[in-house]
């Protein structure tokens, strides 16, 4: 079942049932209130477990609104299984690159520290809030969640060998993804998008001797990293994924 896009659709915390009155937070109950002025009127609601429903808009008070669901009008659909693992950006394009992410189908978001990444310490709560801003405005249910960065030894020490991870190199020896993708067996995916200025000669040489690692080519132009980050998201769904 398709989304709604023409009713408001926000997230809440709470669990959802039939009659059940939430109380929506302070700026939920503002931009309900004084913004959208929508004293009585109906909104969608969702949690990421329970699906998403329909609630009324109920003022409580001039600065606090109850939302009280009526029904259920999409049910809650599995979490993506593709792992998102990108190189913190500068504030402005991650804030870009993680409700990209969310949009194409992302299930959960790893920051991962490079030897030429540009930010160490991402702000996971804003990372995860921009997730949650994504999902509400392009009908996702399923909200990713956002992990805590680890470097990018640790990533692969740790990473699930029957999950395959794929990698965008851009010193490979080819312009065209397409082989590389469509050799791919394994159903549980991973995507690693590097930082601005690309992976280390050893970072790449590492990547590259792991068994359960493909590198891919984002062909013949050189693309920012917020850029990269959109065209192998499209290239792995479209190719092997969910599309």
């Amino acid at each position: 079942m398709r989304a709604n896009y023409r009713m408001q659709r926000l997230f809440v915390s709470d669990d959802l049932a039939v009659g059940a009155a939430i109380e929506a937070g302070p700026q939920h109950s503002h931009y309900l209130l004084n913004v959208l002025r929508m004293a009585d009127g109906e909104v969608l609601v969702f949690n990421g477990r329970d699906g998403e429903w329909r609630a009324r808009v109920q003022p409580k008070s001039k600065k606090a609104a109850l939302l009280v669901p009526v029904e259920r009008t999409r049910p809650q659909p599995p979490v993506p299984d593709l792992v998102y693992c990108f190189a913190p950006l500068k504030q402005g394009r991650l804030d870009y690159l993680v409700q990209k992410a969310v949009e194409m189908g992302a299930g959960l978001l790893q920051p991962v520290v490079t030897q030429h990444t540009q930010v160490a310490k991402p702000g996971i709560d804003r990372l995860q809030a921009n997730a949650i801003e994504a999902a509400e405005q392009c009908g996702v249910l399923a909200v990713p969640q956002v992990v805590d960065a680890v470097k990018l030894d640790r990533l692969l020490a740790g990473w699930e060998k029957d999950r395959r991870l794929i990698f965008c190199d851009e010193d490979a020896s080819t312009n065209n993804p397409l082989p590389a993708l469509q050799a791919i067996s394994e159903t549980r995916l991973g995507l690693l998008i590097g930082p601005e200025g690309g992976f280390s000669d050893e970072e790449r040489k590492m990547l590259r001797a792991l068994p359960f690692v493909t590198a891919i080519p984002l062909g013949p132009r050189i693309l920012r990293a917020d850029t990269a980050a959109v065209a192998a998201l499209a290239l792995v769904q479209a190719t092997i994924g969910d599309w």
